[in-house]
């Protein structure tokens, strides 16, 4: 029951829908300019928008009432004929429409029908005739210039004659496309009406090519006499014009002249003026370059002596660290060297009371021993004793000549360096005062150090030595005592007290030695005293380390028991090679009179004359391309051509020198 009425609901909701959407399919509308008709049930009815057309009841039919263009030309020998009877090719467009009204449109669609109604053709066929005939009425009734004048007059008659009702139909206006006049050779001279528009065309024409060839010939005539009146005038004006030109010219040219005078003998006043202050320019500015070049030289060696202090200064600066931290170095190990010589005294204490009390031990042992054992004892003594004696003497033999090697080896080194000075003698005089002093000045400070670090390397080597052949002898001595388990003890005892001995004179000869040094030093330190502060720092330094280490080693020396048989003497060796070296270098500058005098020129007092000779060099503008390979003397010539009196006087001075030395020929470089 339910399923029935849901259904039948169903249908007559589709059926609603489908009955509406079929009412909106029966509404027909149209667009601007086409009407519909509807013929059929109720007649026939006309719709402009819109309107209800019922399937199979009606029928509709669209109609176009829109403005269509119709042209109509009459052109050739169909020319429109004018009141004069001339031929007019012309084209004029009427403007057609069915009329807006239900009476007019329903007319046409019965009459014409609703698709022929807007075709253009069939308004061709309907009004071609009728609006032909128009034209041709109208045309007779004006002439041809006045349809050119009166369009409007012509374009109303046409109306008028046509009017407005055409069955249907309305004209809305009218309008003349083209208008000429229809050519000569179209028209038809057996025409009469023609003809005569042939002959009144020819005629006007004729008369009117007269009237413009005359037009042209009078042009021609006024205008040829206007040339001519023209050029005469011209002429005339040109020749005043040539005159007044010339005459002006000669005033311009004598005016030129007088100007060109004044204007030369200004740029001439003015030219003078100009290379006087031109040429004055030239000599300040000259005067201002060599100016310039001389500071810049001047600049320059202000530079390089600059660069040189403080080359100096740092390089003084790292031996006074340097210094500084050998001071240090040397301090801790003499606390250590003493710590060491400490505990090997308190050793050689424990062992000299060991050996004091295994004596005893031993003696009370040999006083139970037979004679025949003591006199075996006396023997053997005596021949430890011989032989110690032999090795005594071979050991002695060899420290001889070992000293020998050593005094022979010092003494070529003393002539190695002295042949080393004279070769540094001749390459210091080619050398700048500034660089003479400072090298001097380091040699002295490095033979000031080398000799201080050489005694205390010696001090340090000898001590080292000593003490291990100390330790050695020792060694061996208890051995041996152990060996002959006490028969030998008061030999060894001997030996040693023997050894004391000789450690002592050692000692004494090495004591001998470091005062030599010592005394060396303090003459070097007062050679040095004139210094700079850093040279006396280090001196100071050095000599505070020497003190200590000699400290250390006499300390070491008082209990210490040393017996030297050889060693290595390289240190002392360097000691000796340096400080003759030294000493032949003062001697032979003291002793030579060409090194004092190469001395008291080069670094005297005041300004020395190589720097007053580079000096003139410098003043004269002498270029080092100038003097490359130049020797002594040509530079002395050249520069005694430029020079004054004054220094006239100082070349020969330093020419006698050179002379003196031998240098005078040997190039520059």
């Amino acid at each position: 029951m339910n399923t029935t009425l849901i259904a039948g609901i169903v249908i007559i909701v589709i059926a609603s829908i489908g009955l509406i959407f079929w009412i909106l399919s029966m509404y027909k509308k149209t667009v601007q300019g086409i009407v519909i008709l509807r013929t059929g049930y109720g007649g026939t009815k006309v719709f402009f928008n819109a309107g209800i057309v019922i399937p199979v009841i009606h029928r509709m039919e669209s109609m176009d009432i829109s403005v269509k263009k119709l042209e109509i030309a009459r052109e050739g020998r169909a020319g429109l004929i004018c009141k004069d009877n001339m031929r007019a090719d012309i084209q004029v467009a009427f403007f057609i429409r069915v009329n807006k009204s239900v009476d007019d449109i329903v007319n046409v669609g019965q009459t014409i029908g609703c698709q022929r109604a807007s075709d253009i053709n069939t308004l061709r066929e309907l009004f071609e005739a009728k609006f032909s005939e128009a034209l041709k009425t109208v045309g007779k009734k004006f002439e041809f210039i006045e349809l050119y004048e009166a369009r409007s007059e012509f374009r109303q008659e046409i109306l008028d004659i046509i009017g407005t009702d055409l069955n249907g139909y309305v004209l809305d206006d009218c309008a003349i496309d083209f208008l000429e006049q229809t050519k000569i050779e179209n028209l038809d001279k057996d025409n009469i009406l023609d003809s005569e528009g042939i002959k009144k065309i020819t005629e006007l024409t004729a008369n009117q090519n007269i009237k413009a060839n005359q037009v042209r010939r009078d042009e021609e005539k006024t205008i040829t006499k206007q040339n001519v009146e023209a050029r005469e005038a011209i002429l005339e004006l040109e020749k005043q014009l040539a005159e007044k030109e010339e005459s002006q010219k000669r005033e311009v040219a004598n005016i030129k002249a007088r100007e060109n005078a004044e204007i030369l003998k200004v740029d001439e006043e003015e030219r003078l003026k100009y290379e006087t202050v031109r040429i004055a320019t030239e000599e300040k500015l000259q005067i201002a370059e060599e100016n310039k070049q001389r500071q810049v030289v001047i600049a320059a060696k202000n530079k390089e002596r600059a660069d040189l202090v403080e080359t100096e200064r740092v390089q003084k600066d790292k031996m006074l660290e340097a210094t500084e931290r050998e001071r240090i170095v040397s301090l801790a190990q003499i606390e250590k060297e003493k710590a060491i010589e400490l505990e090997k005294k308190n050793i050689q204490d424990a062992i000299r009371e060991r050996l004091t009390m295994e004596k005893t031990v031993v003696e009370e042992q040999q006083g139970i021993k037979d004679l025949e054992a003591f006199k075996t004892a006396d023997r053997n003594k005596q021949v430890e004793i011989t032989l110690a004696t032999q090795e005594a003497e071979k050991k002695l033999i060899q420290e001889t000549r070992a000293a020998e090697s050593r005094r022979l080896a010092a003494e070529k080194d003393a002539q190695k360096y002295v042949i080393e000075a004279q070769a540094k003698r001749d390459a210091a005089e080619k050398e700048a005062d500034a660089r003479k002093i400072i090298a001097d000045a380091k040699a002295k400070e490095e033979a000031t150090v080398g000799l201080s670090e050489a005694q205390v390397l010696h001090a340090k080597a000898d001590a080292a030595e000593r003490q291990g052949i100390v330790e050695s002898i020792v060694i061996e001595k208890k051995a041996e005592a152990e060996r002959k388990e006490g028969i030998a003890q008061a030999e060894v005892i001997k030996e040693k007290a023997f050894a004391e001995a000789a450690g002592i004179t050692e000692k004494a000869e090495a004591m001998k030695k470091l005062n030599d040094a010592g005394k060396d030093h303090e003459e070097f330190r007062l050679t040095l005293a004139k210094e700079k502060e850093v040279e006396l720092a280090q001196i100071s330094i050095q000599k505070d380390i020497a003190q200590a280490q000699a400290g250390v080693l006499a300390e070491a020396f008082k209990s210490a028991k040393i017996d030297i048989v050889g060693g290595d003497n390289t240190f002392f060796d360097n000691v000796v090679r340096q400080v003759s070296a030294g000493k032949g270098l003062d001697k032979f500058i003291s002793h030579s009179e060409n090194a004092t005098l190469v001395k008291e020129n080069l670094l005297g007092d005041g300004e020395n004359i190589i720097g007053k000779v580079m000096g003139m060099v410098d003043k004269y503008n002498i270029s080092s391309e100038d003097i490359k390979n130049m020797s002594i003397a040509s530079l002395i010539f050249k520069l005694n051509g430029v020079a004054n009196q004054q220094e006239r006087g100082l070349l020969d001075r330093a020419m006698d020198m050179a002379k003196h030395l031998g240098v005078d020929q040997k190039p520059i470089r």
